[in-house]
């Protein structure tokens, strides 16, 4: 079957992964309605096309953090992509070096660090931390990532404690005894998520500029007030992110969150968002409303199912032609030709 859209990667995915790992996958959090609004906030919001605009050369390039990628989707962190592919985190990494774009590695990687940075090879490449009870461990990791070159910190914020997934309660999910979780793998308990210090506050954000010149983002954010604390505690980015419907259910959709956010920080530091994007016209919307750049989480393990190294480029690239095509329909030949104009915008 000849892949066309992201949809015919998740339907593969579904029906060749074993249902624990496609089940651990798509889970989201009680019955899912977060998860699920993701997807369905963007095809509320209609474009504003703009005609007669010479699109004969399309530049769709940017940069994140002073960085240019080919074109403004990166790879969100995700759990234990190997239940995937057996390469996993490598895969992933050498995905996003050969497309030229930004790749986050997970404080729950399954492949330790090391083989990311290599993987990755001197492109873009960022790590995501969780905080944990031991913060040595956590100290350790940030020091690691930053003599490996990792050129950003990533702090999840929203995971105090796991969100109810049913389906993974119900199946009991452990990981299989050939996965690892290599970077804390003397400490960890699948599942338990039992080292997760739930007493972090933004005073932390503090204690980890003490320990890195890294850039610190903050992942996980939906409201103006957390915008406008992180910002004044420092940080250079945010990600817009409710872990993908995976924690706190019936919260807001992350595009319908992004406005409030980009008008709190006022250009102070850069946007992104995750969540929900499945098309390249959705990648052009985020823009439109403010976000520098998206971060795609299932989509890419979809693609890591289907082919893996492979699989994954050709999710980037479709996501790369469609927003190449949306933009050129909306008018715009560049990025810095993307606007709110473009977009009519409810917060209703």
């Amino acid at each position: 079957m000849a892949m066309v859209c992201l949809s015919d990667f998740e339907a593969y995915a579904k029906k060749y992964l074993p249902k624990i790992a496609w089940d651990y996958f798509a889970a989201g959090a009680d019955d899912c309605t977060t998860r699920d609004e993701n997807i369905l906030a963007y095809k509320r919001i209609p474009f504003q096309p703009r005609i007669l605009r010479d699109v004969s050369v399309m530049d769709i390039r940017t940069k994140i953090l002073g960085s240019e990628i080919s074109f403004p989707v990166g790879i969100a962190p995700t759990g234990f992509p190997q239940l995937a592919w057996p390469d996993g985190e490598k895969s992933t990494a050498r995905a996003a070096r050969a497309m030229n774009t930004c790749y986050i590695a997970s404080t729950y990687s399954t492949c330790m660090l090391e083989e990311i940075s290599a993987a990755a090879a001197g492109h873009l490449h960022w790590f995501q931390l969780y905080i944990q009870c031991n913060r040595a461990a956590s100290q350790q990791l940030v020091w690691r990532a930053e003599a490996l070159v990792f050129q950003g910190l990533i702090l999840t914020v929203d995971l105090p404690y796991i969100g109810k997934r049913h389906d993974d309660v119900r199946n009991g999910f452990r990981l299989p005894p050939h996965i690892k979780v290599k970077n804390l793998e003397r400490a960890f308990e699948v599942c338990k998520m039992s080292l997760l210090d739930p007493s972090v506050t933004w005073n932390d954000i503090y204690w980890l500029r003490s320990l890195t010149c890294l850039p610190i983002i903050i992942k996980g954010i939906l409201t103006r007030e957390d915008a406008e604390l992180a910002v004044k505690h420092g940080v250079q980015g945010i990600i817009v992110s409710n872990h993908g419907g995976r924690q706190l259910d019936e919260g807001p959709a992350t595009i319908d969150a992004l406005v409030e956010v980009v008008e709190a920080v006022r250009g102070r530091v850069e946007v992104y968002v995750d969540g929900g994007i499945r098309k390249g016209s959705d990648v052009l919307k985020a823009l439109a409303l403010g976000a520098k750049c998206v971060f795609i989480g299932r989509p890419a393990l979809w693609g890591l199912a289907y082919k893996g190294e492979e699989g994954l480029q050709d999710v980037l690239k479709i996501l790369q032609d469609e927003f190449r095509l949306s933009m050129a329909l909306a008018g715009c030949a560049s990025i810095s030709e993307i606007g709110q104009h473009l977009v009519q915008f409810s917060r209703l």
